[in-house]
């Protein structure tokens, strides 16, 4: 039986875990709530790089490692493809597709913090869904702006932001009852796909509000790609 390394910290990958039996090894990096119902061994915190981690594959006799993490997460998958080709594993990815903006949509793409900030200058009050990362700037908020933050961690407010420490699935009613409560003027997102969290996306269509958009970083080559959980599954079918 080959052993699994599923490297994981999103939904999708805990999906992916509960299908996963005693012998194989969830990897989370301790962010967020840590599953306590799963069969397979959960294992928390860093590798130490690619060369730990190749190091923990070679030791806990890993034969697949599969990157199930966030589309964002690209330090992380980068690690996996050099550590799985040092060890001489097969690296997999789930590789989510991502959103696609509609005929009535207003998106603005941004590499960067720093093109971020200059896209938001003229609004008042942005709805950052950006995770942790505002945080490190609540210092920096201009004088005519309120933030609102949402983010897995608890955060005490500042004197012009809100934190809201909440995870998704987000429903259309939820945030639609969120977006007319707040008056948001913009939203800050990165690209992510997937359906846990699009449901901003139609809410701001329907205001007609602007969307910040975070492009996504470039990932490296795996072995072998899937856009779905149900199809990285039944490829696991097919090997055992």
């Amino acid at each position: 039986m080959t052993r699994i390394l599923l490297l994981g910290g999103t939904g999708d990958a805990l999906r992916i875990a509960r299908q996963l039996g005693p012998a194989h090894v969830y990897s989370l990096a301790g962010l967020g709530k840590v599953p306590d119902d799963l069969t397979c061994e959960v294992r928390v915190g860093g590798f130490g790089g690619s060369e730990g981690m190749a190091r923990y594959i070679a030791d806990e006799r890993i034969g697949l490692v599969i990157d199930a993490t966030h589309p964002y997460a690209a330090r992380i998958s980068t690690n996996a493809v050099h550590a799985s080709h040092t060890a001489r594993v097969p690296c997999w990815a789930l590789r989510r597709p991502a959103w696609q903006a509609q005929s009535s949509d207003d998106w603005r793409p941004v590499g960067d913090w720093n093109e971020l900030t200059a896209a938001l200058a003229p609004f008042r009050k942005p709805l950052f869904t950006l995770g942790r990362e505002p945080l490190a700037h609540l210092d920096e908020i201009p004088a005519h702006q309120f933030w609102t933050v949402r983010c897995l961690d608890p955060h005490k407010d500042a004197a012009r932001a809100r934190i809201m420490a909440t995870r998704g699935p987000f429903t259309l009613e939820g945030e639609r009852a969120l977006f007319a409560l707040q008056a948001f003027d913009v939203v800050v997102s990165k690209n992510s796909g997937g359906g846990a969290t699009e449901a901003k996306l139609a809410v701001a269509r329907e205001r007609r509000l602007p969307v910040v958009m975070l492009r996504r970083p470039d990932l490296p080559s795996v072995d072998r790609e899937f856009d779905s959980v149900d199809a990285l599954l039944d490829a696991l079918r097919a090997l055992a």
